[in-house]
């Protein structure tokens, strides 16, 4: 899969892909990540990706030239989808990472300033998304961010595939506690039913460990998605036991 990130910040990137399984996808030509500097789509001699706002308001807005340059340019033929990182998007979570992996080119943009001309959003982009709700200075870390979400999707990113489809959020809740050596630290206990060997039994209490820290802190994921029998078993037994003790 490929990615094109257009920014007028390209330095921001220098690291930010340079290690873990990013990188190694990478090497690997599993994923490709291209870096375009916004301003080599300009064609004036200063170089200008930006304008006053019309209608008076304070700061900048970043032109449509450039960018409308910028992705016609990138633009590969196959699969392509182009997204606008932007506060007024679509809010970015697991299952549309899992959408977009399943194009061949993933072309985002990186907005700034006061925002980006909206004709960008209108007429050249596919989708505008929003990594949460709240303001960054520009669209960088949210690119990034949709880079590494995105490519864990990607076959053979990720050196277990099983794994991602435990992750929190792909199983429509959040994921059960994991505990490692030693047995005992200062005091504290990992759970005696993670030695029993019964797998089963494991499998129930991890489930349900994850169906109580989401109805806790995400009730909202629950009430999204079909709950299967055991699921609605084991919240009973949760709300009986919370409500006892």
């Amino acid at each position: 899969m490929r990615f094109d990130i257009i920014t007028i910040f390209p330095a921001l990137f220098d690291s930010l892909f340079s290690a873990g399984v990013i990188k190694k996808a990478s090497e690997k030509k599993l994923i490709e990540i291209n870096i375009h500097d916004l301003r080599d789509y300009t064609t004036d001699k200063h170089r200008q990706v930006d304008d006053r706002p019309y209608g008076g308001l304070e700061g900048m807005v970043l032109k449509p030239e450039p960018i409308f340059r910028a992705v016609e340019e990138i633009r590969q033929p196959g699969k392509v989808h182009t997204c606008l990182l932007s506060p007024q998007g679509k809010t970015f979570n697991s299952v549309l990472a899992e959408k977009l992996a399943k194009y061949q080119q993933l072309i985002l943009i990186c907005g700034r300033y006061e925002g980006v001309d909206e004709r960008v959003a209108e007429y050249l982009v596919d989708e505008e998304i929003s990594i949460g709700d709240y303001i960054l200075t520009g669209g960088e870390l949210a690119a990034a961010v949709v880079v590494e979400a995105v490519s864990r999707f990607v076959p053979g990113v990720v050196g277990k595939g099983e794994s991602v489809q435990h992750d929190s959020f792909t199983t429509g809740r959040l994921d059960f506690p994991q505990y490692t050596r030693p047995r005992e630290f200062r005091g504290y206990r990992v759970p005696s039913v993670l030695f029993s060997g019964d797998h089963k039994k494991i499998a129930r209490w991890r489930l349900k460990k994850a169906l109580e820290k989401t109805m806790i802190r995400r009730p909202d994921l629950l009430k999204s998605r079909k709950l299967s029998p055991e699921e609605e078993e084991l919240l009973s037994e949760i709300k009986k036991e919370r409500k006892d003790s």
